[in-house]
């Protein structure tokens, strides 16, 4: 089973506090959008993913098994 990381557009402020948690798995870009730079992340990450969705204060990350 595989870890994959879901943003809602609609509900991500681009605060950025996903990618303090992770920075090379999300990117806040100019615009105040965000990039995930790895939306299907090995397992050795899950640490990190768990992180960063709990830091999100809009939930806008959630992390699925696949």
């Amino acid at each position: 089973m595989g870890l994959r990381i879901e943003l809602d557009e609609s509900k991500c402020s681009g605060l950025g506090l996903c990618e303090a948690e992770a920075p090379e798995l999300f990117e806040v870009n100019d615009d105040g959008s965000l990039s995930v730079l790895d939306a299907t992340p090995s397992g050795d990450r899950r640490a990190e993913c768990e992180a960063a969705v709990a830091a999100c204060p809009t939930e806008a990350l959630r992390l699925v098994e696949s």
